[in-house]
């Protein structure tokens, strides 16, 4: 199947940690080919929903869909095949190598025996590693990168998976400005040439409108918005999800929204 044609769906899903409920009865479409971008407010439970859509949490009630099929019923490599989760502060193993991490994004595709790496395979980490720039330190220990370096080669693991979805969980946290905009423009990159379906949770709502498509905005673990950021990034919806008054403007770079917080010492 073609990257960018697997579709995924929410449909009234609960997800609870023992008895605490943290999204209730949610349901959402990610639109298949673009760039979602999940927004809210710290402990909203975006972070957890995208741990769902990864079939890392079985709901308590409703089901994640992958092409119309309950993902928690379909077989763990098939879902791997098509689906790519890259976690918020993932662990390589110490002293691996880039090349080798990568790699590992192949081994969905390997079949039931473990076989070695084809001649495929090598070449699909290649156009990763070079996709992302990383490959003039493919024989690198991961553990001596700078944090966007890191990025850029767990980044580089996820287009080795040559899945049709990629879910990132907060890419951007820990790196600094310049690293956050390398980032979000190389899944930009990754999108629009491959046509990958990517579902982003963010922090930070203005770069979230900046490089989103679609975004949908939870709050208390529910869906409160969900369009484009011109949409949904109004100052009625920062207020409600975020308890924050603001005024909204035209980004002078890219033209899509721009929030600018009102404070109490800067509110004239």
């Amino acid at each position: 199947m073609a990257a960018g044609h697997s579709t995924l769906s929410v449909d009234g899903v609960t997800l609870a940690y023992d008895e605490r409920v943290v999204v209730d009865g949610l349901s959402l479409t990610v639109p298949t080919g673009a760039i979602s971008v999940i927004v809210g407010a710290n402990a909203c439970g975006k972070s957890t929903l995208l741990r769902a859509m990864a079939r890392l949490i079985a709901p308590r009630e409703g089901a994640v869909l992958l092409d119309g099929e309950a993902i928690h019923r379909l077989p763990t490599r098939q879902v791997a095949q098509r689906v790519g989760l890259l976690p918020q502060t993932p662990i390589a193993p110490e002293g691996i190598a880039v090349s080798d991490l990568v790699a590992r994004g192949r081994y969905p595709h390997r079949g039931w025996f473990g076989r070695g790496a084809s001649a495929d395979d090598d070449a699909i980490v290649e156009d990763a590693l070079r996709a992302t720039g990383t490959l003039e330190i493919a024989d690198r220990p991961v553990d001596e990168l700078s944090g966007g370096q890191r990025q850029r080669v767990w980044i580089a693991m996820a287009l080795a998976q040559r899945t049709d979805v990629l879910l990132l969980d907060e890419p951007t946290t820990y790196l600094d400005v310049s690293h956050q905009i390398e980032v979000l423009d190389l899944l930009t990159d990754l999108n629009r040439a491959r046509g990958t379906t990517i579902v982003i949770v963010l922090h930070d709502l203005n770069l979230a409108a900046r490089y989103a498509d679609h975004l949908f905005a939870v709050r208390a673990g529910a869906l409160y918005a969900s369009g484009t950021p011109a949409e949904v990034v109004t100052a009625e919806t920062v207020r409600a999800v975020f308890g924050m008054e603001s005024r909204v403007i035209a980004d002078p770079v890219s033209g899509t929204p721009l929030v600018l917080p009102i404070g109490r010492h800067h509110s004239g």
